[in-house]
């Protein structure tokens, strides 16, 4: 029976494409593979190209020179390409401090010095003294004793809504203003029955085993390449792996110290013994001073450019997930989740407060998962079963013994 490959119109990434569909069949899929430009969406879990009506035409002669049937009826009909929705550039924080009042800037500075005396973290009090400084720069035509709670309603609806924000900044922009409403002290004027939207949920990216060992292997820079095995090997947080002092590290006990992690919390990583001579390698060769990580003559390297080579080594590398320096630390935890280690551990290691964050690894981790079997299995299994296996079992139409 000839084989039978559909094509037709997919708007994928803002692109028009052609999305090849066939019922599987390794052979079918090895040449669809074969021809140039042919990657697989994850989104639509399709093979797809490009369209163009030169690659249209490649396709359909590819195709049935080895005999297949095309049917591209569905190529008449093209798909109107979404236009993306352009996302507003918010303004600049220096612009938006000159125009405050004197009053404001005052007001500000204050409020920053009182996120500070909380033992807040630098991170989060820039963030929160952002969107103050946003929400007076919205209402400076406003006494501050004439402020109310709705004049922080129409702030979320005007900003936040419709310079598209992120949740996980909604969710910081709402907690900003449960502390500047209660460091004001004004009546009427009240963030504390705000709720944060809820997070979004989404499983993280990981790599595989190989692909990290092609990561590295395809990294030849030896900073770029020892950055990788830190990240992977201990977990590490960019921040943390940036603030790594070379006296953190115990080649003796095979130990790093990370020191004030996230939520101001000292813990302690396993030192890979693969990765130790790479990394006493980097260290005479760079001589760095005080950071582990070190850019020019001695300053702070920055995560830009850590996501920059990697984006670069992914590329030289085959992968195409999205990958940052936080997904090495997903695929550390994922990758020991499945070698067995308790996730207790795995919590301790990560310096997650709450079990709850470490359990989102057991949904992507595969060791169990794929040995659960498949309830269609069990079912013919104990079908057949029950007929001593005298009668083949078929579940297409029309099909008997």
């Amino acid at each position: 029976m000839t084989q039978v490959v559909t094509l037709r119109p997919l708007t994928y990434k803002h692109k028009q494409c052609i999305a090849i569909g066939f019922v599987y069949n390794e052979d079918l899929k090895a040449y669809v593979k074969a021809f140039t430009g042919v990657r697989w969406s994850v989104t639509h879990k399709t093979f797809y190209v490009l369209h163009d009506d030169f690659t249209l035409n490649q396709l359909f002669t590819y195709l049935q020179k080895c005999g297949y049937y095309v049917d591209y009826s569905a190529m008449r009909y093209k798909t109107k390409l979404e236009k993306p929705i352009k996302k507003r550039k918010p303004p600049h924080k220096e612009m938006l401090y000159k125009a405050l009042t004197s009053d404001n800037r005052k007001l500000l500075k204050q409020f920053i010095d009182y996120l500070h005396g909380k033992r807040l973290s630098q991170s989060t009090v820039s963030t929160y003294g952002y969107f103050i400084l946003r929400f007076l720069y919205h209402t400076r035509n406003l006494e501050l004793e004439s402020l109310e709670t709705k004049h922080i309603n129409g702030f979320m609806e005007t900003v936040i809504a419709k310079e598209r924000y992120s949740i996980s900044s909604h969710r910081q922009c709402v907690s900003a203003f449960k502390h500047f409403t209660s460091f004001c002290g004004l009546k009427g004027f009240d963030a504390s029955e705000f709720e944060r939207p809820k997070r979004s949920k989404y499983l993280p990216t990981v790599l595989s085993k190989r692909s990290i060992i092609r990561l590295m292997q395809v990294t030849k820079n030896l900073k770029h390449r020892t950055i990788i095995g830190l990240l992977y090997s201990g977990g590490l947080r960019i921040g943390e792996l940036l603030q790594l002092e070379l006296k953190d590290l115990d080649f003796d006990r095979n130990q790093i110290l990370i020191r004030q992690g996230k939520g101001r919390k000292d813990r302690l990583v396993g030192m890979s013994q693969v990765i130790q001579p790479l990394l006493l390698n980097y260290i005479q060769t760079y001589m760095p001073q005080r950071y582990v990580i070190e850019g020019r003559d001695g300053e702070g390297y920055s995560p830009s450019s850590v996501r920059g080579f990697l984006k670069q080594s992914c590329k030289l590398a085959g992968i195409t997930k999205p990958v940052t320096p936080h997904t090495l630390r997903h695929s550390y935890a994922t990758h020991m989740l499945e070698n067995g280690v308790d996730i207790r551990f795995i919590q301790e290691l990560l310096g997650h407060s709450k079990p709850e964050t470490t359990m989102i690894y057991t949904h992507v981790a595969q060791k169990d998962l794929l040995h659960i079997q498949n309830p269609l299995d069990e079912a013919v299994s104990g079908f057949m079963d029950s007929v001593n296996g005298d009668k083949k079992v078929f579940i297409s139409a029309g099909k008997t013994d």
